[in-house]
Order: C-alpha cells, then structure tokens, then sequence
C-alpha cells in the first residue's frame, strides 16, 4: 500500500484513517456520475468512498493485501461500482485497460493502519520486526540492514533520508551486525540513538530519517511514483483529471517536475539535445500546489507536510519517458537469495 491516511490521535479505528486534503482532493478531481475514477492508493477507502458518494465508479488499488481485505464489504455495497485490485499503482494503465479513465488520485507515503501495527514494522513507537514492507513480500528492513554494503546503506540514508550522520550509522551498523544483526526496530532505533545522541532542542527521534529511507528503499517508492505518473499519462483520457498528494521533498518534487515537464515548462533533460517546444500532455489545475489548512493541520498531525498538485490531461500523444528529469540517484539494487529469505522476518 502506498496511501497515507492521517491519523488523528483518535482510538476509534474509524476515525484514525482519515484522507489528508479529503475536500481539496474531490475539488481537483472533480468526480461525476457516470466517469470512472482509478483510486491508485486505496488505503483505508476514504477518498473511494467519496467519490463513490458523487456517483462515479471507481478502480482501487492497494498493494497491501490486508487493505484489500478490509475493503471487501465495501466492494460488495458498492453494487459493482467498486471493483478493488491488489498491485502497485505503477501498474495502473494494465487496471485501465477496462477503460480509459476520467481521473486518477494517488496520495503516496504509508498509511497510518501500517504505522499503527506494530508487526508491520514501520515505526519504533511499538517495537516489532523490521520489515517494512507494503505488499509483505520481498526483501524486508532486516534484509538490507544487515545485508547491504556500508557504502550502499550511507547513500540510502544520505539521500532517500537526508540523514547528515549516514556515514556514521552505516559504519555503526556495519561493526554491529557482524556480531548480531538487527531483527527489531527498537533495537535499531536504540542502537542509531546511543551513536549520534538525542538533542533535546530536535523534536524527532534521531532514527526517524533513518527508518523513513529504509522504507521508501524498500518498497521502491520513489521508483513507484515515477512509473506511475507515467502511466497515467498514458490512459487518461483528454479531459482527464490527475491529483497526486505527497507527503515529504522527495515525492514533491518528483511530482512538481512531471507536471513542469509535461506542460512543457520543465525544459526537458539537460542530459539530451535541445528539442523543439512540445506540445503539453498537462495543464495546471489551480496555481499549483495546495496544502492542508491551518484546522486540519491542528486536528491531523500527519497532514502538516502534506501537497497536492493536479493537471488536466489534453489530447496529446504522451511523450517519451526521461527519467533523468526527476534527479534519482543510482541507490543498490537489493537481490534477494534463498538465504536471505530464510533470514528475512
């Protein structure tokens, strides 16, 4: 799953999953009756449910299995105006070949059903196996942690964390788990904490960039997002409507480039020749990005960073994919062996 349902402090499982930007999101994507929308991110169904309320169908998709499973009732009260698919949303233009669609949401990060179990191994507030991983398969946390190379784990953390002491924490871990490798998030935590020190003047822990890297490592996000802007620029039709919410730098200005790019503002890549003008594949929708008010900041903590961008989709052909546009750097490809699934929790 790579949806992010903020939580608002509530024990009420329905109202820990609330969608960020709920009214902003249906106001750019413009939902109607009769239009099909693709819900790239189902999470916990709040935007799908929204938009099922203005009378559109929707495709849903969640790589979590157990968000799938959550949403079935859902499915079946829908009277087949709900159809739910487990994959990653890079997938998406194989879900539309049901149809072209009118709109596309997608809100990237991870949501706070996944932050919350403490099994799932995303956060060290609960200590619990450190997997991290949305689909639960493939390599997890642990795998790379105690598999990678020093070098390798110091540019993840370096920039998918943007952690100013990787060097430090992968040589930390690299002595460590020579002798007994890490298998817990707090112990991780812990570890990461007792090298660099807690400043009493810095509000977060200080593994929290390190546990953000690895599970955006993990899950590809920052891959995920890419390949599924482009998807989308594939199979929305013209008129078609795309709104994507992210939730930290990175994500965002992946998205502000596509948009720049494909409006025809971007330039192109300064890697390839200087090309005639294109023609653009995106307007605008709005002056550009839009964040959480002040009232839903206060009452949803996890919506402070939040952005919305959206474009409206016009009769071009879609243009070539240059991914060099996004500035990704060239992380470790982790291939997972039989004895490190053995090893993996």
């Amino acid at each position: 799953m790579t949806g992010s349902d903020a939580d608002n402090g509530s024990k009420n499982a329905d109202d820990r999953h609330v969608p960020v930007l709920l009214d902003e999101v249906i106001a750019a994507l413009q939902p109607e009756k009769g239009q099909r929308i693709i819900d790239g991110t189902f999470g916990a169904g709040g935007y799908t449910k929204r938009i099922l309320e203005t009378g559109a169908d929707v495709t849903a998709i969640d790589r979590d299995p157990s968000a799938i499973e959550a949403g079935r009732a859902l499915e079946k009260d829908s009277a087949g105006r709900l159809t739910l698919v487990q994959g990653t949303f890079s997938t998406l233009d194989q879900v539309a070949l049901l149809g072209a669609p009118d709109g596309i949401v997608l809100d990237i990060g991870v949501s706070s059903m996944q932050i919350d179990e403490a099994e799932r191994g995303f956060s060290f507030q609960k200590d619990g196996p450190l997997d991290m991983r949305m689909s639960s398969s493939g390599p997890s946390a642990a795998d790379v942690v105690n598999r990678l190379k020093i070098g390798d784990l110091a540019r993840i953390f370096n920039f998918l964390g943007e952690e100013r002491n990787a060097g430090r924490i992968a040589r930390m871990i690299d002595k460590r788990r020579a002798t007994e490798p890490f298998h817990r998030t707090r112990d991780l935590a812990n570890a990461i904490e007792a090298l660099v020190g807690r400043n009493p003047k810095v509000p977060i822990h200080p593994a929290t960039r390190v546990f953000q890297a690895l599970r955006i490592f993990v899950n590809d996000e920052l891959g995920e997002l890419v390949r599924a802007l482009h998807a989308a620029e594939r199979v929305l039709k013209p008129g078609g409507r795309l709104v994507v919410v992210t939730f930290h730098s990175l994500e965002d200005r992946i998205v502000k480039r596509f948009f720049a790019d494909r409006s025809g503002a971007g330039g192109g890549s300064r890697h390839l020749p200087q090309v005639e003008q294109r023609r653009a594949t995106f307007t605008p929708v709005g002056k550009g990005i839009v964040a959480p008010t002040e009232a839903e900041a206060a009452r949803n903590p996890r919506a402070r960073s939040a952005k919305l961008r959206a474009g409206i989709r016009t009769d071009s052909a879609p243009l070539v994919e240059d991914h060099a546009i996004y500035g990704l750097p060239n992380l470790p490809i982790f291939h997972e062996t039989q004895s490190q699934k053995k090893m993996g929790s």
